[in-house]
């Protein structure tokens, strides 16, 4: 079974930045595509960043790419969202997601694992 905990959120003014974490066990979550999701009107959760496993690929939502840098530490038990120019639409609960395989099911279908989230709060 996979745990996963995030921390790291809080609250930033716009143009800030804040680095949110995802802290993974029970498993050798390198073997795991791991991710970032986030509630948006119409949907229980969009994509919002992930990577593959072991690190080679990662994937952004339209809505963060070129603001957001998803990695993960050598490990691979810990993903981190680097969010950088942070506007008040990126005001969420940020899920962390993981799932044994293609980094492209995880963007495509969610994860199989997930943890409780970490608010992350803009003012503008």
């Amino acid at each position: 079974q996979v745990q996963l905990v995030e921390s790291g959120g809080g609250l930033a003014q716009a143009g800030g930045s804040l680095r949110i974490f995802c802290a993974g066990s029970g498993r050798t979550l390198s073997i795991y595509a791991m991710g970032w999701f986030r509630p948006a009107p119409g949907k229980e959760r969009e994509f919002v960043a992930a990577i593959s496993r072991y690190g080679g690929t990662t994937f952004y939502a339209d809505s963060v790419k070129g603001r957001c840098t998803i990695s993960r530490d050598k490990d691979g038990n810990t993903v981190y969202l680097q969010m950088n120019s942070l506007k008040p639409e990126d005001t969420a609960v940020y899920y962390c997601a993981a799932v044994l395989g293609d980094v492209v099911v995880l963007v495509t279908r969610g994860g199989n694992y997930w943890g409780r989230g970490t608010q992350v709060t803009v003012s503008s």
